[in-house]
């Protein structure tokens, strides 16, 4: 199976129904994308196919064959993960912090698709990734902290 992890191939050669979540931690060591609910209701395994939010727990490997999936590791290395990424340190965002790649994730791929989001579009975007520790309006501070740092891009 090849396609690109973190903008560099890969191929592996998996059983095409284990999940992206497993083949991302178990087999090539990037754990930074979290085991939550095991059945795509949380979030925390959140991570990016082809620039689309998805649940790594439930996509299987196979899935990925040919496109570009991008984990919480290398976010970082996009304007938008940047952006998110410091602001989330800047408003405190985490407190547990064990959703918080999978928040990010999602925060990242929204700002991708929408750079100045209304608190509608926040929370629909953002209502499958759940946070025990309710930083809920934490996290919405945070996206829009991050658009508005774009608009000074």
């Amino acid at each position: 199976m090849k396609f690109e992890l973190n903008g560099r191939p890969i191929d592996m050669n998996l059983a095409p129904e284990m999940s992206l979540l497993w083949a991302l931690r178990d087999v090539v060591g990037l754990t930074g994308t979290k085991f939550g609910c095991g059945l795509a209701l949380c979030g925390a395994c959140t991570v990016h196919l082809d620039g689309v939010p998805v649940r790594a727990c439930q996509t299987p490997i196979s899935a990925a064959a040919g496109k570009r999936v991008t984990t919480i590791e290398a976010i970082g290395e996009t304007s938008v993960g940047q952006r998110v990424q410091k602001a989330w340190i800047e408003e405190s965002v985490a407190q547990c912090g064990y959703c918080q790649s999978g928040q990010i994730m999602a925060a990242c791929a929204l700002l991708s698709e929408k750079p100045r989001p209304t608190d509608a579009d926040i929370d629909a975007a953002m209502s499958g990734n759940l946070c025990r520790c309710g930083t809920y309006s934490r996290i919405r501070v945070a996206i829009h902290r991050a658009a508005s740092a774009g608009d000074k891009a």
